[in-house]
């Protein structure tokens, strides 16, 4: 099993709350840590058929006999466990007591602030981070090679290729988990609908140019969106709203949650393909962001992420807010480095008048300005995080 960097954090809120709800993408590897950091749990899968029957006809009498120390995984599947849950961990107060999971963001966290909220801490689980895999040595070689291979575990676990995961993975979640989730009828036009979205990584979102080139109204995209949100698929980056006294975008921008995903989306097979793609700096884009955010959440960093753009073009591809102090960030896939890529950096800090350091991301071979940071050497990817912890 790979290690993974969120253990540290779960084992910490462990000790200061009753219930842990550990959320994510579907296989982004939750059982598994699960059982991992906690090995004397009971462990229960709402979604064997057996036992989801027998919980949901005496919810009560179940949780009477399995009432502490225990791992209830997929329980958005009975999300009325939950409230029996909240009565004994206030009549038992032990920290750590129940362990709950889900694949389903939306329906899990309603149920959480109705009937857990100060008991229960929330914790997001993303696909593998490329620090964990480049400490375990199963980084791929090279940025195109690991863009299209994608983060989910099972790729790293088992001899499969990414084309034939991903598309067992898109089979699962468009036949099964959207009829569980939402009452989408036409799976066939949601299949066109993702392979367009994908085609739109890290673009501003325009709901109504989308909705003309699916043939379904912009309010359907956006419900249609909203669930890929709540089912950890996607994610937006927001604009950063201040008042600099200029107009400024307030579209948010939208990321899938693995790159290999989005590849194949894009119907592409082979990672030599991305040489010279439309979409490389998009995909190149939607993979640092995402390793940012994976570290921010594996570390309990509560930093902020935002992105920058004017009604003039400026922009600033990644804005880091962490309260006292704010890093701007460009993200670059080319290979060669060119000063204009601190011109949004630069533009930054006269805006604001702050000369906090900027971070420059590029796929080259020297970091030839103090702010650049080069991943030629791709191992070093790992340390991505540095120029921003604490």
């Amino acid at each position: 099993m790979i290690k993974r960097q969120i253990t540290k954090r779960i084992k910490d809120l462990q000790k200061g709350f009753p219930v842990l709800a550990i959320t994510g993408p579907r296989q982004s590897g939750k059982t598994t840590l699960i059982k991992n950091i906690f090995p004397k749990y009971e462990y229960f899968n709402l979604e064997n058929p057996t036992l989801l029957a027998l919980v949901e006809n005496d919810p009560a009498g179940f949780l009477n006999q399995h009432n502490s120390h225990v791992i209830l995984d997929e329980v958005q599947r009975i999300p009325i466990l939950l409230s029996y849950i909240q009565s004994i961990v206030d009549e038992h107060k032990v920290m750590g007591d129940f362990i709950i999971s889900g694949s389903e963001n939306l329906l899990l966290s309603e149920k959480i602030n109705q009937s857990l909220a100060g008991r229960a801490a929330y914790i997001n689980l993303l696909p593998l981070s490329n620090l964990e895999l480049a400490n375990t040595h199963k980084l791929k070689s090279s940025m195109y090679q690991q863009i299209f291979t994608g983060n989910f575990p099972a790729i790293y676990d088992r001899p499969v290729s990414p084309v034939d995961y991903y598309d067992a993975y898109l089979s699962t979640y468009v036949e099964r988990d959207l009829k569980q989730i939402s009452n989408i009828t036409n799976l066939s036009l949601f299949r066109k609908f993702l392979a367009l979205l994908a085609g739109r990584v890290g673009q501003l979102l325009n709901t109504s140019s989308l909705a003309s080139d699916v043939g379904v109204t912009a309010m359907t995209i956006e419900s249609w969106i909203s669930i890929l949100e709540a089912s950890y698929i996607v994610f937006r980056l927001r604009p950063y709203h201040h008042n600099f006294g200029k107009r400024h975008i307030k579209s948010s921008k939208l990321y899938f949650a693995d790159t290999g995903l989005v590849c194949r989306l894009l119907g592409i097979v082979a990672s030599s393909t991305l040489h010279g793609h439309y979409l490389i700096g998009g995909l190149f884009e939607n993979m640092i962001i995402l390793e940012i955010k994976k570290y921010l959440q594996n570390t309990g960093d509560h930093s902020q992420l935002f992105f920058f753009r004017d009604s003039n073009g400026n922009e600033v591809d990644l804005i880091i807010d962490h309260g006292d102090k704010i890093t701007p960030v460009e993200i670059k896939s080319s290979a060669t480095f060119s000063p204009d890529f601190l011109k949004g950096i630069t533009y930054w800090q006269k805006l604001t008048g702050k000369n906090d350091p900027g971070l420059i991301v590029y796929n080259g071979s020297e970091s030839l300005h103090s702010q650049a940071y080069s991943i030629d050497k791709w191992d070093s990817l790992k340390y991505l995080s540095t120029p921003f912890s604490h």
